[in-house]
């Protein structure tokens, strides 16, 4: 859910109402502020290097733990732009032919994910937010239930049924 707890508008404390239907964080000094809970737009970009499937693991995640390149939409950019932007900086590749994938609500973390397929040129160095990396072949990738994991799924079943 949601980390805030005060107004930005007028430093009174928010609390739960029901606005337009739905639990909304409002504040009742009567500034009229409303934390509306929508979700945030996040690009993700499944980037296809050397006939592989790059996976990283972000910094924070467990050992183990790898997905997409991911990150969020910037103001004024279209979703094109930033999957290219975002395998730039943390992959330093120039991502090519970005085909969307689709697009998936992501509830738990309040976001909506754009996901993009990607072709990646050049040399991969991470950046300070990922910790490693791992080149799969498309024969061995597997799709996750949750977060990027149905775009891989998606993916997966367009490429089954292009190569029949």
């Amino acid at each position: 859910m949601s980390d805030w707890r005060f107004c930005p508008l007028c430093g009174h404390a928010l609390d739960e109402q029901i606005i337009d239907g739905l639990s909304r964080l409002g504040c009742r000094s009567g500034c009229g502020f409303i934390h509306w809970r929508n979700p945030v737009p996040v690009l993700a970009a499944l980037v296809e290097y050397r006939e592989r499937i790059v996976l990283a693991r972000n910094r924070t995640w467990p050992a183990g733990s790898f997905g997409l390149i991911t990150g969020y939409l910037e103001r004024d950019e279209s979703p094109e732009a930033g999957v290219i932007r975002e395998v730039n900086e943390e992959l330093s590749l120039v991502a090519c032919a970005p085909r969307l994938i689709g697009v998936y609500p992501f509830a738990r973390k309040q976001q909506v994910i754009i996901a993009y397929h990607v072709l990646g040129e050049g040399e991969i160095r991470l950046n300070e937010e990922l910790a490693e990396f791992r080149l799969i072949p498309p024969s061995r990738l597997k799709a996750w239930d949750f977060g990027t994991g149905p775009a891989v799924r998606d993916w997966l079943a367009a490429n089954a049924a292009d190569s029949t």
